[in-house]
């Protein structure tokens, strides 16, 4: 394997069977000799579960070359987050919350998944595994955590630094009249380290090494969130190179229930194969019975992976396509299941805030590009494409395109 490991996260509806899918690819990648260690960042925490086995905070061997771990959110907020979360409870202590209380509230909704992700930053850097396999949280909160390297790079370069010169200079006066506990610079430090480590987490998960893997059962509302998942995982530069259709019927599976459902899956698989074309489709056939534990997993995962590597890279597409035209450049960005009423952008000089449903990105503009006037965008293709013309005149004023 390459100095970088492979990552593979798998994602999808919550209830489609994403556990054992992860669980069973990482065995896979386990029994062809990768030191694989596969993580959970959902807190439901049903990956112990999946593979039999009590699971801690920290990675535990498995089985031969299978390392697995369950996170626990105070272990890991205490890694990444001590020293703010110290400081939050300080202030609802302060406002009269009793010390249990505050200690809860101050850990804020999605930092105990986050804190999970940041694990796959510790196992690149020790060098210690092949293969990062992680169970995500259900797409919707997996979307969100994403998303926070950016958001986080945002406040540390707008905000942390008035935010911090302003405490130093109220923080003399506020102790001459409030006990109230204003942050140290440690603190300031603690939150410039984490959004530093979601820089790195960002830059793990969008490299050519990482891909996201969507897990879907054959049914109409599965499909539709995962479309909506596809489109916004390219949209924030995440490269999906594979759909895995779980809980197919098998062809041989006999009576008038199996042939029910036979038939109501067909159509869906048939749409799967053509929405998400060239991502391989894999399927794996139904179980008569749950999938626990390592010898039904590596069932499964032979299943998924009867003609390729777990580990492959199976598509290597890029997020985003700068492309020269007649008078100028598009920026192309894949949106094959965008509608138009769905599609709007707002140029502000050198961003580009582009929003596909309920998604929004500000993307900033290579120099190229950034020099340039935003003429239009249309939808063409199953992409998104972005007009750029040079500026007659002068730079101008940055324009608002119209929807769609």
């Amino acid at each position: 394997m390459a100095d970088q490991p492979r990552i593979l996260l798998y994602t999808g509806k919550g209830g489609v069977g994403k556990t054992s899918v992860a669980a069973a690819a990482a065995l896979q990648c386990a029994d062809a000799g990768l030191r694989t260690v596969v993580l959970s960042t959902d807190a439901a925490h049903s990956l112990g579960d999946s593979l039999e086995v009590d699971l801690g905070p920290v990675p535990q061997l498995v089985a031969p070359n299978l390392w697995a771990q369950e996170c626990d959110v105070y272990y890991n907020l205490e890694t990444y987050w001590g020293t703010v979360q110290a400081w939050v409870e300080a202030v609802l202590t302060w406002r009269g919350m009793d010390n249990v209380m505050a200690e809860e509230i101050a850990v804020f909704p999605g930092m105990e998944e986050l804190a999970n992700l940041l694990w796959v930053n510790r196992h690149a850097r020790s060098g210690d595994f092949d293969v990062i396999v992680v169970d995500c949280a259900p797409t919707g909160e997996t979307l969100r955590l994403l998303a926070f390297p950016e958001v986080g790079r945002w406040w540390l370069d707008k905000l942390l630094p008035i935010n911090r010169q302003l405490t130093r200079l109220v923080r003399p006066m506020a102790r001459r009249v409030t006990d109230l506990p204003l942050p140290d610079d440690d603190v300031f430090e603690a939150m410039t380290d984490l959004v530093h480590e979601l820089d790195r987490l960002h830059a793990l998960l969008t490299s050519a090494t990482a891909s996201v893997r969507l897990v879907v059962n054959p049914e109409r509302m599965v499909i539709r969130e995962a479309q909506r998942s596809y489109t916004y995982l390219t949209l924030f530069d995440h490269v999906t190179d594979a759909v895995i259709v779980n809980r197919v019927v098998p062809d041989d599976a006999e009576g008038g229930f199996a042939e029910t459902w036979r038939s109501r899956q067909a159509p869906y698989l048939r749409d799967i194969h053509a929405m998400f074309d060239p991502a391989p489709v894999l399927q794996i056939e139904q179980f008569p019975d749950e999938v626990l534990g390592l010898t039904r997993l590596r069932t499964m995962g032979r299943r998924m992976h009867a003609r390729r590597r777990p580990e492959a890279v199976l598509v290597t597409d890029k997020p985003f396509e700068i492309a020269e035209t007649a008078g100028g450049f598009e920026f192309r960005i894949p949106a094959p299941f965008l509608k138009k009423t769905e599609a709007s952008l707002v140029r502000r000089g050198d961003e580009l805030v582009i929003r596909m449903g309920a998604a929004r990105r500000n993307i900033v503009l290579p120099r190229i590009l950034a020099r340039m006037r935003h003429s239009g965008a249309r939808l063409q293709d199953g992409q998104l494409r972005v007009h750029f013309t040079p500026h007659r005149g002068g730079r101008g004023a940055p324009t608002r395109a119209a929807r769609g």
